[in-house]
């Protein structure tokens, strides 16, 4: 039998001892950023992303040791474990085996068959089974008890059914067998509701819908399951063929192979038969229905999680502007646009209203206004939330930057999801008391441009919204994946231990929330950190927490230069034997790249400090402190082009990617509705993963294939040869036929597609990413939902 560490080691490829390792520094209280980065002789260069996989087998497969030994106990409790049984208990390799074996001895509700067996009809199953040539009835009269509650031949039948149904659906092996063929051959179908079409009609793709089981898309698995949570949609797992109940089930007769029943026409024959369908469509079919359904919607779950945790990084990690005083603009209309100046290190330092906009129509005033801000804070960029309002208050900072040249300013429209979140937080409550919550937006806005990942920390993850449908996963599930991905974003970053705010410090590994207050409150009455030694005088800050902090936490003008870099404490050892070996001054190596690269890491290793560590070293004296988000830039949107309808098939635009789903990408082109970009209109190559090609944040050029203003759906595409015109003439159709093939299961290939531009190929990739994905219109009908 494996042990857990072997398996994990098998499932990621690598060596036990690597495995074993990882999971001592894990139990002894090391983070993952920490292990990653510090302790690579130790892994043998385990990466983060193997790392996280680890902790997470590692804590399945702990959580199913405990309930293997859970199980042992009970069974052994009721005197009934064998030698053989437990040797399959201690087998398993899944927690749904364990729970199959399990199940026969698993405490549960008084059920018929343990209330027949405690009327003595147990040797009337027996018999029966076991000699199908005796006459039921003949046999059933022997066992008429009225004082056991058996009053007739019918009764005393019943609860022989009932004791072999238990029987039957209870065996370990024929769950397994069972559970494998609906997975392979089993459909998802799902249904509308009688009387429910007008009420359901969101869901209208989903009315008469059937695909194979295990190859639902996380997304359309998700909005079918939001359906049926609803009331709205009946959703079921079929066998195709299977659907008429005249014809019998494939199932059952795997029930009556694996318990050897045969209809031979002998007495009994006939009994036993409808004992075998019985538990099939009672016992059987309910509970792997919901299994296999739980099942779908955990994978489906897994992967929402995925695409939600992939473009949380992309957008902690995208470029910041840097340390440059603010403007930030939060739109509105008749409440006016809440103005927010922010200094180089994001203290905010000025504040007012503004009423450019009808109904005030204050244009020169306001104009004024920020002139005057920008004068007297030495302001460069202008930050405007793409909320209500972003477009007329865009146009504003576009004539205050006309207006006024000798200014110098840029404008940026940010995304401000989250702001309004942040803004009644306890948090900005706090840092901001006596500010009124719609300024506490703008300061985030302002602060978010400046550094996206130091602002976004603030927030709760899912309050960001960048995934697909999920309020519908896991909670807990989702909450601790997106935890994982803001630990690992700001540790890769590094804070600057000086500037960084309580929340930022917080996602430092090793930190938590009162160790992070206590850093600030620390600073606050001693003034800025001089070393990272002086980390050990904050109260609760010893030195396991200062080993796991502080290569992550950076002091830029301290007394010591490697405190600005990511080298850790424990190995600036390292670094003065080279400036000792070669008679320099530390100082003088950081940034030698010429000297630097002719050093030979294997030359400067000890006992503690191998190769990877040590070339590490020599990387980071190169470049201390470097950060690895790439370089600002932002999108241009298109004057003139400020609402759906202004939009027109074939326009070219720059937009934003706000969001990467499994099918495509939201692109935010400053309409106050986001385009789709279809996974097959991403690129003229086929695409397997939209982030192959797009992440959240980047700017991307876009070309308008089609726009619904009624229903706000705009499909857009990045393949720039396509042609809008051409989509309408000759593309829709073999879209609606494809969409009919997916609801009634015909496999059939759909009519060639016939989209311009498009290389050798091209029609497959459109076929199977149509297929994963469904149709533009599929996808528009759930568009909101997925935002949701």
């Amino acid at each position: 039998m494996e042990s857990i560490f072997q398996r994990i080691a098998s499932e990621l490829n690598v060596k036990e001892q690597q495995v074993t390792s990882a999971v001592q520094l894990l139990d002894d209280g090391a983070t993952v950023p920490f292990i990653a980065r510090y302790r690579k002789e130790a892994t043998a260069g385990l990466d983060d992303t193997q790392l996280r996989n680890l902790e997470e087998r590692l804590r399945y497969l702990r959580e199913m040791e405990e309930r293997r030994a859970a199980i042992l106990k009970s069974i052994a409790e009721q005197d009934k474990l064998t030698p053989e049984l437990e040797k399959g208990i201690k087998e398993a390799d899944t927690k749904t085996r364990l729970e199959d074996l399990y199940l026969p001895y698993k405490p549960k509700r008084r059920t018929k068959g343990q209330i027949a067996i405690e009327a003595g009809l147990e040797p009337l199953a027996d018999a029966l089974f076991a000699d199908p040539t005796l006459t039921p009835e003949s046999e059933a009269e022997k066992f008429i008890d009225a004082d056991k509650g058996v009053e007739d031949v019918k009764a005393a039948l019943d609860g022989a059914r009932y004791i072999l149904m238990e029987r039957f659906s209870e065996d370990a092996d024929l769950l397994g067998r069972l559970r494998k063929f609906l997975w392979d051959e089993g459909r998802m179908s799902s249904r509308v509701m009688a009387g429910k079409e007008k009420e359901a009609a969101k869901f209208r793709d989903y009315f008469e819908h059937d695909e194979p089981l295990k190859g639902v898309p996380s997304h359309r698995a998700l909005a079918i399951f939001r359906g049926r949570n609803s009331g709205l949609l009946q959703v079921s797992a079929t066998i195709e063929g299977a659907e008429d109940r005249t014809v019998t089930h494939p199932c059952e007769l795997m029930v009556a192979e694996h318990w050897r029943l045969e209809d031979q026409g002998r007495a009994a024959d006939k009994w036993l038969r409808d004992c075998v369908r019985w538990t099939w469509r009672v016992k059987l079919l309910p509970h792997l229905e919901t299994e296999l359904m739980g099942q779908v919607r955990e994978a489906a779950e897994e992967e929402a999680i995925k695409v939600f945790s992939k473009n949380l990084s992309d957008l902690l990690l995208a470029a910041p502007a840097g340390p440059r005083a603010t403007i930030g603009l939060d739109p509105g209309l008749r409440t006016g646009v809440k103005v927010a100046v922010i200094d180089k290190t994001g203290k905010m330092v000025d504040h007012t209203t503004i009423f450019p906009h009808v109904p005030h129509n204050k244009w020169t005033e306001s104009l004024g206004t920020i002139a005057k801000l920008v004068l007297k804070h030495g302001v460069e960029l202008i930050a405007i939330g793409n909320g209500t309002a972003s477009r007329e208050t865009d146009r504003f900072a576009a004539e205050v930057i006309r207006q006024f040249p000798k200014l110098n300013l840029s404008k940026v429209v940010v995304s401000e999801a989250g702001a309004s979140v942040y803004s009644a937080s306890e948090l900005a409550a706090k840092e901001f008391p006596e500010l009124d919550v719609s300024f506490r937006g703008a300061v985030s806005i302002a602060r978010r441009l400046q550094d996206p990942l130091a602002e976004l920390v603030k927030i709760d993850p899912k309050a960001i919204g960048v995934g697909q449908y999920q309020h519908d996963v896991s909670q807990t599930f989702l909450a601790r994946s997106l935890e994982t991905v803001v630990e690992d974003c700001v540790n890769a970053v590094g804070v600057d231990l000086n500037m960084a705010s309580s929340a930022l410090l917080t996602r430092v590994s090793g930190l938590n929330a009162t160790i992070a207050q206590n850093i600030v409150s620390y600073r606050d009455e001693h003034g800025a950190f001089p070393s990272r030694d002086k980390l050990k005088e904050v109260s609760r800050l010893g030195e396991k927490t200062f080993e796991q902090c502080a290569g992550f936490l950076r002091i830029m003008d301290g007394e010591n230069p490697l405190d600005r870099s990511a080298v850790h404490p424990e190995a600036y050892p390292v670094v003065q034997n080279i400036a000792a070996r070669f008679e320099r001054d530390v100082r003088g190596l950081i940034g030698d790249s010429g000297f630097l690269k002719g050093l030979k890491a294997a030359e400067f290793t000890d006992e503690k400090f191998g190769v990877p560590t040590v070339t590490d070293i020599i990387s980071e004296l190169d470049k201390p402190g470097r950060d690895p988000r790439p370089e600002f830039k932002t999108a241009k949107f298109q004057e003139g082009v400020e609402d759906i309808k202004d939009l027109k098939p074939n326009m070219e635009l720059e937009g934003v990617v706000s969001n990467v789903t499994n099918f495509g990408a939201f692109v935010d082109i400053g309409v106050h509705q986001d385009g789709l970009v279809h996974i097959s209109a991403l690129s003229n190559k086929f695409v397997k993963d939209p982030r192959e090609i797009v992440k959240a944040g980047d700017v991307v050029k876009v070309k308008v294939l089609e726009v619904d203003a009624e229903r706000r759906r705009i499909a857009l595409t990045m393949r720039m040869s396509d042609d809008a015109n051409a989509m309408a003439g000759g593309e829709q159709q073999p879209a609606r036929n494809e969409r009919r093939q997916n609801r009634s299961g015909d496999n059939r290939k759909p009519a060639a597609n016939s989209r311009g531009g498009q290389p050798r190929g091209g029609q497959k990739q459109g076929r199977q990413q149509k297929d994963k994905a469904g149709t533009f219109a599929d996808l528009f009908a759930n568009a909101k939902q997925l935002r949701k």
